[in-house]
């Protein structure tokens, strides 16, 4: 199996996950468990106003990694989770209905699903420097920031949901 159908196979798995959290309703006052870096603890809202904002922002980030590489180093990519732009754009769309962001959400993964597909397995082991974490490879970078984010939220949301059963 190829590394762009690896993530492909993932990417429909955490798709259907993420519509079963979608039509569920976790308890009033949930809370996701505490983010292992910063402590912190969303609520539904807020995770599904981070899911529809950071495939795009991504997707938009691992573009330039794909085109010919400067000579004299990795091309610079990404954010840290202190971005003012990554915040604001939580704390303005985390009261939008789930069914909306949801909508949105769905559509980035539809982009995302096409721009797996189109990477060459020649690609995949190309680097770019983040600004915390340094040299990453497009497969990391997909991993840590796409696919691999979205089981993460996933696992969120299901364990809000399970945890008022």
């Amino acid at each position: 199996m190829s590394t762009a159908d690896m993530y492909l196979a993932r990417l429909d798995t955490v798709e259907a996950r993420l519509v079963a959290a979608a039509a569920a309703e976790p308890p009033t006052g949930s809370l996701t468990s505490a983010d292992a870096d910063t402590g912190e603890r969303w609520e539904r809202g807020q995770v599904w106003a981070h899911l529809s904002e950071f495939i795009p922002y991504w997707i938009a980030e691992a573009r330039p990694l794909l085109q010919e590489q400067p000579s004299d180093g990795l091309v610079p990519f990404g954010r840290t989770k202190r971005d003012p732009e990554r915040i604001g754009a939580i704390e303005r769309n985390r009261h939008q209905p789930v069914s909306v962001l949801w909508g949105e959400t769905r559509t980035d993964i539809a982009l995302l699903r096409a721009f797996l597909a189109a990477i060459g397995p020649d690609q995949w082991g190309i680097s770019g420097l983040h600004p915390t974490l340094g040299a990453m490879t497009v497969d990391e970078l997909v991993e840590r920031f796409l696919v691999g984010h979205l089981e993460e939220h996933a696992d969120q949301l299901e364990g809000m949901i399970t945890a008022g059963s």
